[in-house]
């Protein structure tokens, strides 16, 4: 790279940093002040970075926000081994602890990567395997994350009902549902899913938080469990609580905040 395009890249860092610190979408007058850019250069930049996915344009409020490419970016970096050997022992303990699988995962655009898993001596054949992947709005892993992100953010990853598929006959089916179903998880303190993955099993979920309190991985827990109908409101606080202590340590060890 020419030395010409350095001063660029810097800016552009300094864009997406800024960006980061924020709670939610900042307009790019506001940028340009906090960073000391010229507007001109402010909106060349976020054009750049709207163009490679790391920003995304909110028209409607005239504000920018993380695009996706930005969060593949930092789940990219959760998927070295440094956060594996970590949640490792911790998902070993709480499998001791509840008798269930548990697993870590990581969002990846609009879905849920699942990174790391332990077996109870007893193992039930489940889909959340290491390495696969799943509709983050169905799963509990996801929700928990999806709970805790900007709400234009959580637009960006989901702008219309063709991003909601299913796999059972339960789930969000819609953007509306979704803000509802993320709602409930926040005022719960857990994510929690009846059968939205797999018929017959149950799973609850805590988030992982980085530095800025941002949602960077989840721990989950997942057992047999049939739903009588669909207004299933079992929640399992007693299993939520350790799920919610494994993952307060793993936050705590990776040096993040939780909320």
């Amino acid at each position: 790279m020419g030395g010409t395009n350095v001063p660029a890249l810097r800016r552009g860092l300094a864009v997406l940093g800024a960006l980061a610190r924020h709670a939610g979408p900042v307009s790019a007058a506001a940028l340009a002040r906090e960073l000391g850019l010229p507007r001109s250069s402010t909106y060349h930049l976020l054009t750049e970075l709207e163009s490679a996915g790391f920003v995304v344009h909110l028209p409607a409020e005239r504000r920018y926000g993380l695009g996706i490419a930005a969060f593949e970016l930092g789940s990219a970096y959760l998927r070295h081994d440094p956060l594996e050997r970590l949640a490792g022992p911790l998902l070993r303990r709480l499998v001791d602890q509840v008798g269930h699988n548990a697993q870590l995962g990581v969002l990846h655009g609009n879905e849920l990567l699942y990174l790391l898993k332990e077996r109870p001596a007893r193992p039930q054949t489940l889909v959340t395997d290491v390495g696969v992947r799943l509709p983050a709005h169905l799963t509990a892993s996801g929700r928990a994350m999806l709970a805790y992100l900007p709400a234009a953010h959580v637009r960006a990853l989901y702008p219309s009902a063709a991003e909601f598929v299913r796999r059972t006959d339960r789930g969000p089916r819609g953007p509306a549902e979704l803000r509802h179903t993320l709602k409930a998880h926040r005022r719960l303190g857990w994510a929690v899913e009846h059968g939205h993955v797999t018929a017959g099993f149950a799973s609850v979920a805590y988030p992982v938080f980085d530095h800025g309190s941002r949602p960077m991985a989840s721990i989950s827990v997942t057992f047999r469990h049939d739903c009588d109908g669909r207004g299933c409101a079992a929640t399992w606080p007693e299993l939520a609580g350790q799920v919610r202590l494994a993952a307060t340590e793993l936050t705590a060890r990776i040096g993040g905040r939780p909320r």
